[in-house]
């Protein structure tokens, strides 16, 4: 079988009707970008390697489940599933960041911070829920690399690259979302 000629959704097709061999060559056509795209968010191989297995596996699920319907579009499907795992990695590890000494102690453990009144904790944190609903509002394209960029912490290239756009679109996406995100505020009186 000449595995250039058989299309993705025959490749699809065939597997699900028990040819496993069409999974093999599936995966082998599309790894090579799948991996940079998560490599390009994580700049980690271990933990590339990670999250694209976990991404094939979500697809392989998704496909003997006979939930898969992109026809014809399997590669943009696969980087996408590929891309949210990742992101969803990024957004957990923001919560979970430990910086450490090295004996490996938490260095928040030796800091003592000022305390914040009451007031003032009730007023930022109400100001912090604010601008996450409203981020929430925002159009999914827009969101994303706000997201991306504000609290990933990734370069324009880094997000036009994971989300298959130009690094033009992508900046054009942040200043509308910061935009957007300004009239919100704005309508609603809502300080920072």
């Amino acid at each position: 079988m000449n595995d250039q000629k058989i299309s993705d959704q025959e490749l699809i097709r065939l597997y699900q009707q028990g040819n496993e061999a069409c999974l093999e060559t599936l995966i082998k056509r599309h790894q090579r970008n799948v991996y940079t795209a998560i490599y390009l968010l994580v700049r980690n191989r271990a933990l590339s390697e990670d999250i694209f297995q976990e991404a094939f596996i979500k697809i392989i699920h998704t496909i003997r489940s006979d939930k898969y319907n992109e026809e014809g579009k399997f590669a943009p499907w696969a980087a996408r599933i590929a891309r949210n795992l990742t992101i969803d990695y990024i957004r957990k590890m923001k919560r979970d960041v430990t910086i450490t000494d090295s004996e490996g102690n938490d260095i928040f453990n030796y800091i003592t911070i000022a305390e914040e009144s009451n007031e003032d904790k009730m007023i930022r944190s109400q100001s912090e829920h604010n601008v996450r609903q409203l981020v929430k509002r925002l159009p999914e394209e827009q969101r994303q690399v706000l997201i991306m960029r504000q609290w990933g912490n990734m370069s324009f290239q880094e997000i036009a690259d994971a989300t298959g756009v130009s690094i033009n679109t992508a900046l054009g996406r942040m200043r509308y979302a910061l935009n957007n995100l300004r009239k919100m505020m704005e309508q609603q009186k809502i300080r920072v």
